[in-house]
């Protein structure tokens, strides 16, 4: 059975929050600045640019790519034999020099530069078309059935330019709609190429849509009930979109302008912020979790806590632990967080407790829409698991806006 599922889209000062709302609660907290408050020329997720390298460090297996003036991107060499060159200075790989079309994949974090590629990924409600990868693919959410019949399909397609990969989201569609998708990306994949024949470098080939459209577009639909604006401007951009990408969507849109009740009051959004800007998260069985994030990794600690049987039953750390579980793939998602995540539940005593525990967290770990993967179950105990990073964590999303207070202004 479908979730019930909602999206709200709230203004706070220069910003819109988007929240992602499953059977009532609060799965995804996603944040962007508003189109007038950007510069036109800040380097986005997604955007296509033909860029310079400036540096080859051979013994890294890397390059750093100028996308403007002063903007330096990483980029991995071993993209460089199927990328397109504007303008070409040696007869090696890649040179110094070389003009190439890249796509920003990594936000600048910190103290790291932002990442380029050129296998660019042209992503679409149901569709993704690569460059870079030839393979037909299609999304292993999806059931068996539809996975065959969608790579018979789609096999006439099979090139030796770019290659498509079906998203979970086309499920709830017929093929047509898909294949309609698939041509308007292969049209624009031309116009980027031939453009970027008659563009000087450092030229932006393709802006990428506001990061709050892009997570409208990856919203699931099985169970989309809603989709609830509080501002009318920004309901009228986002119905302008719908009406030109996705008018099956439109029916959703719903404008809330009630006085007297906020939409992020309504929905308790100050509340969610403020604790998900806190180490600590409470188990409804008196356990609880602490979750550190680290320059290199981040680990989620589980801990017995006030857990009300714990002196009456000897599997009190197996209760502890089965709810502990499902609440810490419930943070990674909320929480966005990404790379290398190693949880400490508390010691197991037998084999089958284990087994048990392993399979109830891989469970929820594969819900995430994001690519999460359970790595091992280490010889002290601690689980490794690893998660796509797609954007900036929460924490740094917090930290650098400083939210709360802007909610409490």
């Amino acid at each position: 059975m479908y979730k019930k599922r909602k999206v709200l889209l709230i203004i706070e000062g220069k910003y819109v929050w988007t929240y992602f709302v499953e059977d009532g609660e609060i799965a995804e907290i996603h944040c962007s600045a508003l189109i007038e408050e950007k510069q036109q020329t800040e380097p986005a997720l997604g955007n296509i640019y033909i860029g310079k390298v400036k540096t080859i460090v051979e013994n890294i297996g890397a390059a750093f790519v100028e996308i403007q003036k002063g903007v330096n991107c990483y980029y991995d060499i071993s993209q460089a034999e199927h990328a397109i060159f504007a303008h070409k200075q040696g007869k090696k790989t890649i040179n110094i020099d070389d003009e190439l079309i890249v796509q920003i994949n990594k936000e600048a974090v910190k103290t790291k530069a932002a990442t380029v590629t050129s296998n660019l990924s042209l992503t679409g409600r149901y569709a993704v078309l690569t460059h870079g990868n030839t393979r037909i693919g299609v999304s292993g959410k999806l059931p068996k059935d539809i996975k065959e019949t969608y790579k018979t399909q789609l096999s006439a397609l099979k090139n030796d330019r770019f290659g498509l990969i079906i998203r979970t989201n086309a499920v709830t569609v017929p093929f047509e709609t898909v294949a309609a998708e698939i041509e308007r990306l292969r049209e624009e994949y031309k116009k980027i190429l031939d453009t970027a024949q008659t563009r000087t470098c450092y030229s932006c080939l393709r802006s990428a849509p506001p990061a709050y459209i892009t997570d409208l577009k990856n919203v699931y639909t099985e169970g989309l009930e809603e989709i609830i604006i509080d501002n009318k401007e920004l309901y009228t951009d986002i119905q302008k979109y719908f009406l030109q990408e996705q008018p099956e969507l439109l029916a959703l849109l719903k404008l809330y302008d009630d006085k007297q009740l906020s939409l992020a009051n309504l929905y308790s959004t100050q509340s969610v912020l403020e604790k998900v800007s806190k180490e600590r998260v409470w188990l409804k069985n008196g356990g609880y979790l602490v979750i550190q994030p680290t320059e290199a990794l981040t680990v989620i600690d589980v801990n017995t806590g006030k857990y009300t049987a714990k002196k009456k039953r000897k599997d009190a750390g197996f209760q502890v632990n089965m709810e502990a579980a499902k609440e810490a793939a419930r943070q990674i998602r909320l929480r966005n967080l990404s790379g290398i995540i190693i949880i400490d539940f508390i010691n197991m005593e037998t084999e089958d407790e284990k087994k048990t525990l392993v399979k109830e967290l891989r469970c929820y770990l594969e819900k995430d829409p994001i690519q999460t993967t359970f790595v091992d179950v280490t010889p002290l105990q601690l689980v490794e698991i690893t998660r796509k990073k797609v954007r900036k964590p929460l924490h740094e999303l917090l930290s650098s806006i400083d939210c709360i207070q802007l909610y409490n202004n």
